[in-house]
C-alpha cells in the first residue's frame, strides 16, 4: 500500500504521519476501571503489550463529557469553546427551540480527518452511532459509515457500498456489544483489503451503561475488543485510544437512581420564574441513561436573579459546581452562545434532570449509569508505539484526550 507521508495542519497544529496505517480509537465510555479489570485477569493481552511497549496513562477530556463534544474535540484537536459543540442537545435561544446538535451544520473548527484527505491519506471514518457520522465526516473525503446503518451505505453518500460483505459481519443492533465490535473489524477489513490508511473508530458506550468493569459481560467485550487490537497490530498501525469519557454508577445505596429534578428543585424554591433547564445528554439512545447524566444547563427568564439561584444551587446536596455563564465560557471551555445562564455539575454518585415526565427510567437496561460531569472527566489513553522525549513530557503535563492524534502521529518513534 502506498501511504502519503505528506503534512497537513488543522486549527493551527501540523501533523506529520508516518508511512503506516494511523488508527485513532475513541472507546465510548470506557473509564479506566475498565481496563484494569480486564488486565487483572489477564483478558486483553494485546492492549497489555500495547501499554508494555508503547504508553499507558490519563487523560483530561472535554466538558461536558458527553459524547457529541469529546468526539468534536478529538477530531478537531480543540475544546468546545472553538468547535462549538457544547452537548447533544441544546436550547436555541435565537430560534426559541431545543434541536439536536448532532449535524454537521453546528461544527465550527475544520477537523483532522479532512485536512488528512486533503493531504492524501486514504480516509474512514467508522461509528457506531449514525447521530455521530455527519459530524466526524464534515468536508472529508473518504468512508463514512455507522455500524447502526452499515447495510445503508451507498458510494455517494458514504464513499462505500456493500459494508457486510468487506466486513464479514451484519449490520449489529445498536443495543449490544456487537455494534462497538462491529466498527473494529470495519477498522481491520479496510485495512486489510487497502480501503483506508486513517482511520477514526468511535464505538458506543452501551456496554458501560449496562455493566459494570468487574460484571462478566464487560469482561467479554473487553477481550473481543482486544483481538480486533491484534489484527490492527498485525497489520502494521499505529494505533491511538482513549475515551471520549468515563462512567460511574449514579445510584442510592438501595440500587435506586440518585436524581435532582432541578427544574421542580427551582420553583419549589424560587417559584415559577420560567426555568428551563437543558439536559446536553438527551440523544435518541434512551436505552443509555434516560437522557440523565451529570450535566445540566439552566436559562432563566428574570436575569436579575440569576446571582441567587446559582449561590442556593450551590449549596444543595449532590450539587458539586454551578457557574453563570461568563465563568462557564472560561473554566469549562464552552461556547457562550450554547449554554445557559447557570451550568449545574453533579457528584460521582447523581445526575441531574429536569422534571420526572421528561426522563423514561422504565427504558434502561439494568442500573443507571452515567456520566457528563467531573467525576468521568478522566480517561485512559494508550498508544501502540513508545513516545519520543517531547511528547513524555506532555504526558506528564495536563495531556488532553483531543491531543490523541497529535501524540499518535507527532509523539511516536517507530
Amino acid at each position: 500500500m502506498n501511504i502519503s507521508t505528506q503534512s497537513f495542519e488543522a486549527n493551527g497544529k501540523k501533523y506529520q504521519p508516518a508511512a503506516k496505517p494511523i488508527v485513532v480509537i475513541c472507546i465510548d465510555g470506557s473509564a479506566d476501571e475498565y481496563l484494569d479489570s480486564t488486565l487483572l485477569y489477564d483478558r486483553m493481552p494485546n492492549l497489555k503489550r500495547m501499554a508494555r511497549q508503547g504508553y499507558r496513562g490519563m487523560v483530561r477530556g472535554a466538558l461536558p463529557s458527553f459524547t457529541n463534544v469529546n468526539n468534536s474535540s478529538i477530531v478537531t484537536g480543540v475544546a468546545p469553546a472553538v468547535h462549538g459543540i457544547s452537548g447533544n442537545f441544546f436550547y436555541n435561544e435565537a430560534i426559541d427551540q431545543e434541536v439536536m446538535m448532532n449535524s454537521a451544520e453546528y461544527l465550527r473548527a475544520e477537523t483532522i480527518l479532512a485536512a488528512a484527505a486533503n493531504a492524501g491519506r486514504k480516509l474512514a471514518v467508522v461509528t457506531a452511532k449514525e447521530k455521530l457520522r455527519d459530524i466526524l465526516s464534515f468536508k472529508m473525503k473518504g468512508i463514512a459509515i455507522s455500524a447502526e446503518k452499515a447495510n445503508q451505505a451507498k458510494v455517494e453518500t458514504h464513499g462505500i457500498d456493500d459494508v457486510e460483505n468487506i466486513v464479514g459481519h451484519p449490520t449489529p443492533k445498536i443495543y449490544s456489544a456487537d455494534a462497538s465490535l462491529f466498527v473494529l473489524r470495519a477498522g481491520v477489513a479496510f485495512i486489510e483489503k487497502g480501503l483506508a490508511d486513517f482511520l477514526y473508530l468511535s464505538l458506543t458506550d452501551y456496554m458501560q451503561h449496562t455493566y459494570s468493569p468487574e460484571a462478566e459481560e464487560s469482561l467479554a467485550f473487553y477481550e473481543a475488543m482486544d483481538v480486533e487490537f491484534g489484527k490492527l497490530f498485525q497489520l502494521g498501525a499505529i494505533v491511538g485510544a482513549t475515551a471520549d469519557h468515563g462512567m460511574n454508577a449514579k445510584v442510592k445505596a438501595d440500587g435506586s437512581p440518585n436524581v435532582l429534578y432541578v427544574e421542580d428543585m427551582l420553583e419549589q424554591q424560587f417559584g415559577d420564574k420560567g426555568f428551563r433547564v437543558i439536559c446536553p445528554i438527551t440523544d435518541p439512545y434512551v436505552k443509555h441513561h434516560g437522557a440523565l447524566g451529570s450535566y445540566v444547563v439552566v436559562h432563566l427568564n428574570d436575569k436579575s436573579i440569576i446571582p441567587d439561584v446559582k449561590n442556593w444551587l450551590s449549596l444543595q446536596p449532590g450539587i458539586t459546581e454551578v457557574y453563570d455563564r461568563a465563568t462557564a465560557v472560561h473554566v469549562l471551555e464552552q461556547p457562550a452562545d450554547r449554554i445557559g445562564d447557570l451550568v449545574v455539575l453533579s457528584g460521582r454518585d447523581v445526575v441531574v434532570g429536569r422534571r420526572p415526565k421528561y426522563h423514561d427510567l422504565s427504558a434502561l437496561d439494568g442500573t443507571l449509569r452515567s456520566h457528563g460531569g467531573r467525576y468521568e472527566e478522566m480517561v485512559p489513553m494508550i498508544i501502540s508505539h513508545p513516545l519520543n522525549n517531547a511528547y513524555k513530557m506532555k504526558a506528564a503535563a495536563d495531556p488532553r484526550n483531543f491531543d490523541i492524534f497529535d501524540f499518535t502521529i507527532n509523539g511516536t518513534t517507530l
